[in-house]
């Protein structure tokens, strides 16, 4: 029960810091276009995130099956949290919360300083690059749980659509929330290293 409730506990946070991050680098590519092309940008990236996390929640739970595949599922999630990390550094949420500040009061009305086109091809890379980590962490965490890998994927998706703004708001306020993120995905991480290494041995003859 204990396990259980870690677990859920650990999805939210994952899903709540992943999902803000995503929506704040949607928001800053969006920024410089003019008004008319903005909330289509918006609306395409917050499309995008939410399709391909299902997408890849498919394949996630089978491929951290294979043998080995664990143990660089760690890796990965390894570097997703340094990236999360270089993130807080930089204090991105907070000038992405600015940029969201702007357009909500208006934004940037003049000629668009980039292309539709160049802003829809910076945010579908920012979206395959967080669904695949958004899923690796929830995939990591529930593994053979179907119902906690739903309601991790269903979470992301419902936090993209209706609480994205407020999530980079609540992560620019209270820091800490970001930081306590970190911590979770390290652990994740370190867990699926720790459990996958015996499976890498076996395939590398160390063991």
């Amino acid at each position: 029960m204990v396990e259980t409730l870690l677990n859920f506990s650990s999805i939210i946070l994952a899903d709540i810091v992943l999902s803000g991050d995503n929506a704040l680098i949607i928001g800053m590519a969006a920024a410089s276009l003019s008004p008319e092309l903005r909330k289509k940008a918006i609306l395409f990236g917050m499309i995008m995130a939410a399709v391909l996390r299902i997408i890849f929640a498919i394949f996630a739970t089978y491929l951290l099956a294979i043998k080995g595949l664990l143990f660089i599922g760690g890796l990965l999630l390894l570097w997703v949290s340094w990236r999360l990390f270089n993130d807080i550094r930089e204090d991105m949420a907070k000038r992405a919360t600015e940029a969201q500040e702007d357009i909500e009061d208006g934004g940037y009305q003049g000629p668009p300083r980039r292309t539709l086109l160049s802003a829809l091809i910076s945010i579908t890379v920012a979206d395959v690059s967080m669904s695949i980590d958004n899923v690796l962490a929830v995939a990591a965490i529930a593994r053979d749980n179907i119902t906690l890998l739903v309601f991790g994927l269903a979470l992301a998706i419902l936090l993209m659509a209706f609480a994205a703004a407020m999530i980079v708001k609540l992560m620019t306020r209270f820091p800490w929330i970001s930081w306590l993120g970190l911590v979770v995905l390290l652990y994740v991480s370190g867990r699926m290293l720790w459990e996958g290494w015996p499976e890498v041995a076996v395939l590398a003859g160390l063991a």
